[in-house]
């Protein structure tokens, strides 16, 4: 199918539900059956594992720490490690590990890979054409603990330009019923994964910890100055990163999901260019690109950079709205801002929350002029929320401690050697 003709149907399934439906239920047909071939004729390699984050689209993630884990480990010097990536020449240099094979994401060798790997770790839905044998073990790491709301747990009808409430919650169910494991950060997180997964078996969620914050608790000197220097950032400015999640009614046919940027970065500049520069990274669901030339020097585009960790260990504020990531920064007991332009909205038409945001580790603030003065007066509102941050950290990430990776190979691997 040629991008001209998807784009055309996407846009036309858009505008009629019933077209829209039969669309998705002959690509769910014609996958199922490809994949079928190979599923009944491969057999399921038990030193077979394949890693896939963000549905192919970078190298991060829990996925990530958790094969870098193995490689360290000589118990897995026989195992062989299949990444799936949407563009893998990008990421030939993963050839030089051992034992690693990288396959283009969606391609023959995918499905082939799926159908005989024995495990299985990704971090966001896998495609619903894949069947797991009873013998292959299907890890679910997902992508972080949720402020928003998730699958079952969205009430909110209409907010999504693509999916209707109930197609989300299949798409959610669909996926579960395949899963062997789920890690799980926290016990709010394993609540939250059992009402939003609709999780039939609660056995299956293992309360590790999550392998992507291992760097984050072991991180070196060294890697913050190697990362300033590969982004060529000046010693002398601080660094804020503002990344903001995307919004479910923002998406434009042949494209995908849209955001647009709601700062006044003229402004911005103007109140803190002097002793700041901003990252910007956008969410791994947005589409369309960001043209910064006039901010060169001041807004650095980051939406392209694999792993968020990097950003996160030389960053001194992070900005954010509904993402998950401040769950992650928050192990790093530095500042945060909460940017939420379009609160009313997004809380009313959209997600809404599982908790008040009273809980948050920061102020929440609505417009420009608001985010510039908690800019300037940082090191006050710090002092403002040790406290809060404290109850946070206790709750939410009191299994982080470095050694998640370590706990979900000897849970998962170990139990099935």
């Amino acid at each position: 199918m040629t991008k001209k003709v998807k784009q055309i149907l996407i846009s036309y399934s858009k505008k009629n539900p019933l077209f829209k439906k039969m669309l998705r239920n002959t690509l769910f047909i014609l996958g199922r059956i490809k994949y079928l071939l190979y599923f009944l004729i491969n057999k399921t390699d038990e030193k077979l594992i394949i890693f896939e984050s963000f549905m192919g689209g970078q190298y991060s993630d829990s996925p990530k720490y958790i094969y870098l884990e193995m490689l360290k480990n000589k118990k897995y010097k026989d195992y062989i490690f299949v990444w799936a990536f949407i563009n893998p020449l990008d990421y030939k240099y993963l050839l030089n590990n051992k034992n690693t094979i990288i396959i283009k994401y969606k391609s023959e060798k995918y499905y082939q890979a799926y159908s005989k790997a024995k495990y299985w770790f990704t971090n966001s839905r896998l495609n619903e054409s894949i069947i797991k044998k009873e013998n292959q073990v299907y890890i679910q790491c997902w992508h972080g603990t949720p402020l928003k709301r998730l699958g079952f747990d969205i009430k909110v009808e209409g907010g999504n330009s693509m999916n209707s409430v109930n197609e989300i919650r299949k798409k959610y169910k669909g996926d579960a019923k395949r899963y062997n494991y789920m890690i799980s950060p926290s016990k709010y997180c394993t609540q939250k994964f059992i009402s939003a997964f609709n999780l039939e078996n609660n056995k299956i969620i293992l309360e590790t910890g999550y392998p992507r914050n291992d760097f984050l608790i072991n991180y070196k000197n060294s890697d913050v100055k190697n990362v300033r220097k590969k982004l060529n950032i000046p010693n002398n400015k601080k660094i804020i990163l503002y990344a903001p999640t995307w919004r479910d009614n923002q998406h434009k046919s042949g494209l995908g999901y849209t955001y647009k940027t709601e700062v006044d970065f003229d402004y911005l500049k103007e109140k803190i260019g002097k002793d700041y520069i901003v990252l910007f990274r956008a969410h791994y669901f947005i589409a369309n690109s960001f043209d910064f030339d006039k901010y060169n020097g001041f807004i650095y585009d980051v939406s392209k950079y694999d792993d968020i960790n990097d950003l996160y260990i030389i960053s001194d504020i992070l900005i954010t709205d509904y993402s998950s990531a401040f769950f992650d920064y928050t192990n790093l007991k530095r500042s945060m801002i909460f940017y939420m332009y379009d609160f009313e909205e997004y809380k009313n038409k959209l997600r809404d929350f599982y908790f008040d945001l009273d809980e948050l580790p920061g102020p929440i603030v609505y417009n420009e002029k608001d985010l510039v003065n908690e800019i300037n007066n940082i090191e006050k509102s710090n002092k403002k929320y040790i406290k809060t941050y404290e109850k946070f950290n206790e709750k939410y990430n009191y299994l982080d401690d470095g050694q998640a990776s370590k706990r979900v190979i000897e849970k998962i691997i170990g139990e099935n050697t």
